[in-house]
Parts: C-alpha cells; structure tokens; sequence
C-alpha cells in the first residue's frame, strides 16, 4: 500500500503517495511540466530530457516522468537554468524537424510547436539538418513522414505495450536512432492491424491518417453522383471538444445538420445498422448457445481486432461472429436496399462513412465486402478528417441550428448508441439474446458489469431456460490477447471456452478511443465520451434493438429475417490468416455460413 510522503514543490508543501513521479505530483497540483516524450497513459521512456526539473542534494537535472518522489524531496521546475536548458533541448529537435507546421495535420495541435511557441524558442536558431526520408504512405490508413518524428518512443510503447502489435520499432544506434517499422518494410508490410493508436499519441505530424477528403469532395460536387453518408456512435460524442463545447456533450443533430450543409444527398446514421448487427450477431449467439457449443462467440465490428485476429489467432476465427460491422452493413444496403427503395441505380451510389477509426479505411477495401457487386463503403473519413471538413465547409458548428437525419437508415436505439463505448455492443446484445433466448423482455437492462475501462471485464448474465451466461469484454489488444489465450487453454484443456460470448475492441477505451479520433485523446477523456452515449442511451425512447421500428421494417421489405439467405449473403463475411512478419494474406482461416 502506498505510503504519504511530504515534498516541496517551487516552495509549497504538498503530500502525495510515494508511488508517484516528480511529473505525476506536479501535475496533480496544477504545476505544469513542459514534456514531449511522457503521456500520463503510456509507462515513461525519459527519451526526449524536456521535464527536466531541479532537486536539491542533486548536483544535475532530473527527469521528472521517470523520478519517484521522496520524502522531504525540495522540487524546482522553472529556473533560468532549466528554461535555457528547455529552449536549447526544443532548438535541437527543432534541427531535425520540418517546421512547414502551416500545411501539417497536426497544426496547432502538435505538442512540438505548441512547446516551442511557449518557451520562445526560434525555429531557425540552429541550422536544419531535417533527415531525407520519404514518406511511407504504403498503408490504406496510416501514412507515416520521419522528417516530422522525434523519436520520443511514444507510438511504439503504444504499439509494443498497450497494442502488443509489434509493428514499430527503434532502428540503429546513437545519433543514427530512429523509429521503422519492422523489417523496414513500409506500414503495409508490416504487422499494423491500422489500429491508429500511434497516430493518438504521436506528439507531432509523423503519424497520420491517410487524407480521403479530396475523394469526397469530388463525389459531393460531381451531379451524376448521389451521397450518401453515415456516422459512428463514437463522432457524435467527440465533436464538441473541437468547437468550444462540453467534452462529451452529444451533437448527432449538429452533426446531421454540418452534414446536410456540407452537400451529402442523404444523411444517414451507422447507429442504424448497430442495431441492425445486433440482430444478426444475437441470432448467432443464441444458434451458438442453443447448439450446446463449447466454442464462444466474439464479436467482429473492430476491424483492428479482426486483422489481428488473423494474424496472432486464426485457429479461433470460427470463434468471431461472421456479422459484419454496423459500417460494413450499412454500406452494402446503401447499395441494395436504399436504391431499390428510392429508384437509383447503385452505380452512382457514393458511400461514405464516417468513423472515429484508422483501421475502417482498411475494412472499406477488403477485397469480400464487394457484396453489393460494387466496392460497399467508397470513402472512410475519420473524425478528425471530418473536423477540418467542417472547418474547409466555413460552418459554425457549435451555433449551427439543429436538425434530423433523413429516413429510411437512420433511426436508432440506445442499444445502437452505446456501440461506441467498450462493453457497449456486449449490453445491447445480452438486450436483445435475452428476448430472443426466453421470449420474455430483459428489464435490468444496464448491464454495470461491462463498463467501465478497466481492461478486462466479467459477468454472468441469469437467463431463464439456458442458465448462466458467462460474457467477457475487452478493450487494447494487450488485453485480447489475455482473453484469446485463455480461450485457446480452455479448449486445448477441457475442450471448452471460459465464456460462452466475447466482446473485443482494438483500441483502449472502444471507439471513443478509436485512432482517428481528436488530438489530445487520453483515457480521461475517453471516459467522458463513453459518459454521454450511455447519457444519450437512457435518454432515447427505445433501448433495445429489436425494437427498433426501422430494423423491423427492413426485414419485412427486404431481407426476410436475421440470418436468412439474403441477411447472411449481404450481412456476412469471412476471414483470412495473415503472416505475422508482413500482416499479408496466406489463405482463408473460415467460409461464409449459408
């Protein structure tokens, strides 16, 4: 247990637990730090010197992300000495960077310029030795530019640690250190599931998203075309922070509205075909459960944890549930239902999705979502992409007067909303299997045991006719591969899973925390995301998917029932096993059910 100590902080006495760091102590007392390489979500690797502060007894300079606090420790965090140091530290960087920050994406966002900016330090103070590197934009979602990186070992502690990808890697030695990718062979031919997490935490540019505006745009103003757009759960949570409001307030009419006002034809909502997937996968697991199988269900809507899965563990891909995601199901009906239902030829249907995700950009280009006969989703923009839309758009979007989607594929549940938060499509299936498993309707429907961010979470659900229904939730691949191994030792050891259904998430937190989210993004502010879904879902008239008046009508029109011929052609897919040294197709792991 930890123990008080007393410190001294620039002269005022603080306590604090002897567990902390000099960074973690100050800044639970609103001292700040100056930092590049530390983040309050990653464990320190003191590479970049910046947090340096003065501690008497100590003849140099601490690093305070990596120093314990002591007791009786006298802290000094800004003299003329650490500042002259700071400012000479941040002109070094500076040396190797490309300072071009008017056309960078990250643009008064970026920690490096925002450090430089606050301790005055001149860009041209020394001469640019910027390294020549090309930029590798082999990738589908990620496009990587070293001349921007600083090394300060962030993306892979994300990807090594949290991701436990092993995608990034330190290169070299000494003044020739610098991050690759493993085997230096570009992002695509690497391990990367396009999880995004390295672009969140990258402090500058280096780490992007690759830029599909200009493709959207051309389809929005080209006539011949018709637009059709849909949003994720998660961007109508994390668009507020970026224009002046609350974190977390719930923008979805803002949203449809800035939508509208930019010149998509319709305005959709993916929260739709959330519960549309709901029904789907439910029907699934309760296939799965009444069949007595010892094999569980997982569920298959993160496109990181799916690539994943096929590179560390295709012998359990006829585990993961061959629903598609709510995005991917969306797409192939924008193409099949919507044009039949509204006369338009498929041909000049543009999809767009709109997504708080890197590794969608990937999803959308699978070669088997092509079920429509066309490419199913055309273009992936993420949140931050949509951001600078909105701002390329001239619309101010905290003022702009609300409005409602179009119909047809865009009525929602609070089961559909709470999608975007870890243990969220976990509640809204055990909502809606509980109906279908007892025929009876699930009252307790705030299932409290699923959320939350710790990162792996139990509960055994009571269900009248079945018995106890053991689920699992996890989120950070670091903690799917806790879950994956133990459902691999069951099997191979008793021949059965620990749990009967599975929900994984790619990325810490689920969606709110997804890779293409705001800059910025740390676990607090996931939480507070994940808040206003759950606000949204409590607030909504229906909270379970198999109410929802838009999900019943499309199986009346069009598909027939959950997992019918039509629902598994269009709805369904398959998975591949993939080479764990290059990420790249080796054969398929499974075949689509009929």
């Amino acid at each position: 247990m930890a123990k008080t100590v007393n410190v001294w902080l620039d002269g005022h006495h603080v306590e604090v637990p002897d567990t902390m760091t000099i960074i973690e102590a100050a800044d639970k007392y609103g001292v700040h730090i100056p930092r590049l390489c530390y983040h309050p979500d990653l464990p320190p690797t003191a590479n970049c010197g910046v947090c340096v502060v003065e501690v008497s007894g100590n003849p140099t300079p601490k690093r305070a992300c990596c120093t314990p606090v002591a007791e009786g420790m006298k802290i000094t965090t800004n003299s003329n000495k650490l500042r002259s140091y700071r400012k000479t530290l941040t002109e070094m960087i500076l040396s190797h960077h490309d300072v071009k920050c008017p056309t960078c994406s990250a643009n008064n966002k970026c920690e490096l310029q925002s450090l430089a900016n606050n301790l005055g330090v001149n860009p041209d103070a020394l001469p640019n030795i910027m390294p020549n590197t090309p930029i590798d934009d082999s990738s589908l979602s990620i496009v990587r530019d070293v001349t921007k990186c600083i090394a300060c070992g962030r993306c892979v502690t994300v990807c090594n640690e949290v991701q436990t990808v092993y995608a990034l890697t330190f290169s070299d030695r000494g003044i020739h250190a610098h991050i690759d990718t493993a085997f230096s062979n570009g992002i695509a031919n690497s391990p990367c599931v396009n999880c995004g997490q390295c672009t969140v935490y990258c402090p500058t540019g280096a780490l992007r998203e690759r830029n599909d505006l200009d493709g959207v745009w051309e389809a929005i103003l080209d006539p011949t075309k018709h637009v059709v757009v849909q949003e994720a759960p998660a961007i109508r949570v994390s668009l507020a922070e970026e224009f002046g409001m609350e974190l977390g307030t719930v923008t979805a009419k803002k949203m449809y509205a800035a939508l509208r006002k930019i010149g998509f034809d319709a305005i959709m909502d993916t929260n739709f075909t959330a519960d549309l997937t709901i029904l789907e996968e439910g029907t699934e697991c309760v296939t799965k459960l009444k069949s007595g199988s010892k094999r569980p269900l997982i569920t298959s809507c993160s496109p990181g944890w799916i690539k994943f899965m096929e590179t560390y563990y295709p012998d359990l891909a006829d585990c993961v549930s061959t629903a598609k995601s709510p995005m991917s199901m969306f797409g192939v009906l924008a193409k099949t239902y919507y044009t039949q239902e509204h006369g338009l030829d498929p041909a000049n249907i543009v999809s767009v999705a709109i997504m708080p995700c890197t590794a969608k950009k990937f999803e959308a280009a699978r070669p088997e979502l092509r079920d429509s006969g066309y490419q199913d989703t055309d273009f992936v923009l993420t949140t931050r992409e949509f951001i600078r839309m909105i701002k390329e758009a001239g619309i101010d979007f905290k003022e702009i007067k609300e409005e409602d989607a179009d119909e047809g594929m865009s009525f929602y549940t609070g089961a559909g909303t709470i999608f975007g938060a870890t243990g969220g499509v976990m509640e809204a299936a055990i909502r809606s299997a509980y109906t279908l498993v007892t025929g009876e309707e699930l009252e307790a429907i705030d299932i409290m045991a699923v959320r939350g961010l710790k990162g792996v979470k139990e509960a055994t659900i009571p269900v009248p006719g079945f018995g106890d229904l053991r689920v699992v939730v996890a989120h950070g691949l670091s903690n799917a591969r806790i879950v994956m191994d133990k459902i691999r030792e069951g099997l191979a050891t008793t021949g059965e899973s620990p749990w009967h259904f599975v929900e994984i998430m790619a990325c810490p937190g689920g969606c709110v925390g997804g890779g293409g989210q705001p800059y910025g993004n740390n676990m607090a502010m996931r939480a507070r995301r994940g808040e206003g879904l759950y606000k949204e879902d409590r607030n909504l008239p229906i909270r379970k998917s198999h109410h929802n008046p838009e999900v019943t009508r499309i199986y009346e029109r069009f598909l027939g029932s959950p997992n019918s011929p039509l629902a598994v052609k269009l709805l369904h897919t398959h998975y591949f096993e993939r080479s764990v040294n290059t990420g790249q197709i080796i054969k398929e792991a499974t075949h689509k059910h009929h």
